[in-house]
């Protein structure tokens, strides 16, 4: 049986490290729609490289997580390291999720509204990740 949270954190990884290439593809509007803030969209518009570095680090440990993702849900061969790092990115997904008080005042052009549904999305995310970890550690339990 697969893994149902692990395959919703692989595809919500997936698709956000797809919205963020759009970023690097479409330009300063979806760096400014998506909440990225003024700084990168301008720095984009100027065709700066420092926009495309930072958001394809992005999409690479997104896209790399999807990954994992899918390996814990049993849809790919088991990786190395698997439910530590599905574990640890539950983190980084519940971390952001919580943490946006404190991100807040870096992004002062950013709207309560974009805060309360970005992070309410990787609160979501995280806690299927870590759901899923939970599960996968439980079947190899009594495996």
């Amino acid at each position: 049986m697969k893994n149902k949270y692990l395959l919703f954190s692989a595809y919500s990884s997936f698709l956000a490290a797809v919205l963020h290439l759009g970023c690097i593809i479409f330009g300063a509007p979806w760096y400014r729609f998506f909440g990225a803030g003024e700084r990168m969209a301008t720095m984009a518009e100027a065709g700066e490289l420092e926009p495309t570095l930072t958001t394809f680090v992005i999409v690479s440990a997104l896209s790399t997580w999807g990954v994992f993702a899918l390996s814990g849900a049993g849809v790919i061969r088991r990786l190395p390291f698997l439910k530590t790092v599905i574990f640890m990115v539950a983190l980084v997904f519940i971390g952001r999720g919580v943490a946006f008080p404190f991100i807040m005042p870096l992004f002062p052009e950013n709207s309560l509204t974009f805060w309360i549904v970005s992070s309410l999305i990787c609160l979501t995310i995280g806690l299927c990740y870590a759901l899923g970890g939970w599960q996968l550690h439980k079947q190899q339990a009594n495996l």
